[in-house]
């Protein structure tokens, strides 16, 4: 994360407000609970996205702040959590295109509905983003995958696979949402100083 923010620093160290730094870190220890125990499924995926695209003003490091910290999440879940399933060390999962993707169409559905941010707003771009990563991420476990046939109905097989992890994936974008969102509009609030900003082209 150190290291996105300086390459995406301008030269002059313009770049190190308050507000964006405080954007990162919220991203970032959001994308880390991933490695406490929790239900399958129940992940802030949606939820970074979706806080990146409404708070981050320029668009690529709105777009890039979330898949930064998810890939420092994955390292971490991939090589620790997980790491008796892989004989070296992990840098991406396989499939990875097919969720880094689902975070790229997230974030860009934030752009669209969160130019103004509500409590409505947030929970219906969470609900779809829920809908959207199901459709993404369970065509790329049927698409080119042996266990299911390359048919249309094998397509349909892996989406009702997918089902019973729909619910906490939904519970899970709903709760990161209102956490991040939350939290970010309580320092807002209550610590205005964070919101400071010496580069506006950045946050």
């Amino acid at each position: 994360m150190v290291l996105f923010l300086f390459s995406m620093a301008n030269t002059n160290y313009r770049f190190m407000n308050k507000r964006f730094l405080l954007l990162a870190l919220f991203a970032l220890i959001a994308a880390l609970t991933r490695v406490i125990p929790h239900p399958l499924n129940f992940a802030p995926l949606a939820g970074i996205a979706l806080f990146s695209a409404a708070y981050v003003k320029r668009k690529d490091f709105a777009l890039l702040l979330p898949l930064v910290a998810y890939f420092i999440s994955d390292l971490l879940v991939n090589n620790i959590v997980y790491a008796q399933y892989y004989d070296s060390f992990v840098f991406v999962t396989p499939g990875f295109m097919f969720t880094y993707g689902s975070i790229l169409l997230i974030t860009f559905i934030g752009f669209v509905l969160l130019k103004k941010v509500s409590f409505v707003r947030v929970m219906s771009g969470s609900l779809l983003a829920s809908l959207l990563f199901f459709l993404v991420t369970n065509f790329g476990a049927w698409l080119g995958n042996p266990t299911y046939p390359q048919t249309f109905e094998g397509l349909m097989i892996s989406y009702n696979m997918g089902l019973p992890f729909v619910k906490n994936t939904m519970l899970g974008d709903l709760f990161y949402s209102a956490v991040l969102f939350g939290g970010f509009e309580a320092v807002s609030r209550y610590a205005p100083d964070w919101m400071l900003k010496t580069d506006s082209s950045l946050s």
